[in-house]
């Protein structure tokens, strides 16, 4: 734990991350470094409902609101949300998100004489970035940006390798009824093979050939995922094979999948929000990486660049959030053998056994 930090003349301050998942699950460990260095500050960070149980385990001077843009958006619904905010008395806003929402509320704060701050997103080194990756320097983390945005209201933060969160009072018992308890020689493996674009998806035929190769070398595999589609696959790949079970939308929330990410050996995943959970709990994380690469700043918190399987290809990354179709067709990006990721995966087990 870190001494506390010398505080800036802020007391009251407001944090703004709406999206994605992977990114709002990137703020956490920033957070809670801010939070446990400057114990007398007041956070209150602003994120969707469904996000909110992500920050579960920050210290108690974080108070999480959600919101719910279905609700209150357009300028009427943004407004009503400044006034809203408002009462909280702020000295400072940090927006970690800089979209067109996020600004509406930010300028309001600002008219209004609150000091703000906004996150620096690189954009044009991501765009210089897009095909020059075998050569490129590795640009900025997504977590030290976000920190760099706290600094610049005059906050002192150093971000640690890892965030120790304490888990001693959580239920396990509904992750218990559904995987069963734990036994001391036993492996688990989630595998999370989805992504939000099909440019970041591993070909899911070959990732059931590493499901079920996992399966064999004794690991006990938990398949990650979300939506009946997601769940028709895992469904059906729980069936081919003994040792492997589907807990997609059987977790009874992401609190609990949370959780269960917790109790892991190893994450295999795409490069999504599943790697950037599983990472703040420690957990080691294989992931894969096609269209996007670790370059741009969004590697697991705390992951070693030895764990992110990638091939060097001088057309990667095609596009930083990985929307852009190949130009080939093939996604010769993808091209990682199975046996690859089993060894590797094996490998990493046996390391932190």
């Amino acid at each position: 734990m870190f001494g506390q930090k010398k505080n800036s003349s802020v007391k009251r301050l407001l944090v703004m991350r709406f999206s994605a998942m992977g990114d709002a699950a990137m703020t956490m460990p920033v957070l809670y470094a801010l939070a446990t260095q400057h114990p007398d500050l007041r956070i209150t960070m602003l994120t969707r409902t469904r996000f909110v149980p992500m920050f579960e385990w920050l210290p108690s001077n974080v108070l999480v609101k959600g919101i719910d843009f279905d609700e209150q958006d357009g300028i009427v619904g943004l407004t009503k949300m400044y006034k809203n905010l408002k009462k909280g008395n702020f000295d400072a806003v940090a927006d970690l998100h800089d979209v067109l929402r996020s600004k509406y509320i930010r300028t309001c704060f600002a008219m209004a004489g609150t000091k703000v701050a906004k996150v620096d997103k690189g954009r044009k080194e991501k765009k210089a970035l897009i095909g020059n990756g075998q050569t490129h320097a590795a640009l900025q983390p997504m977590t030290e940006r976000y920190a760099e945005v706290f600094r610049s209201l005059g906050f002192s933060i150093d971000l640690p390798q890892s965030i120790k969160i304490d888990l001693k009072k959580e239920d396990f018992a509904p992750m218990r009824k559904l995987v069963g308890k734990k036994q001391p020689d036993e492996k688990w493996v989630g595998v999370a093979p989805f992504a939000a674009h099909k440019q970041k998806i591993y070909p899911l035929d070959k990732m059931q050939q590493v499901v079920n190769a996992l399966a064999k070398e004794g690991c006990k595999v938990l398949l990650f995922g979300a939506g009946k589609k997601e769940s028709d696959t895992l469904k059906a790949w729980e069936e081919k094979q003994q040792n492997v079970l589907s807990v997609c939308g059987k977790m009874g929330g992401l609190k609990n999948e949370m959780l269960l990410m917790s109790q892991l050996d190893l994450m295999l995943s795409m490069d999504s929000a599943n790697m950037h959970i599983a990472s703040i709990f420690g957990v080691p994380v294989l992931s894969i990486w096609g269209a996007t690469h670790p370059k741009a700043g969004f590697s697991g918190y705390g992951q070693s660049p030895d764990t992110e399987l990638q091939l060097d290809l001088p057309c990667r990354p095609c596009s930083i959030y990985g929307k852009k179709p190949c130009k080939f067709g093939d996604m010769r990006c993808m091209n990682i053998t199975p046996e690859t990721i089993v060894n590797k995966a094996i490998q990493m087990i046996q390391q932190h056994a």
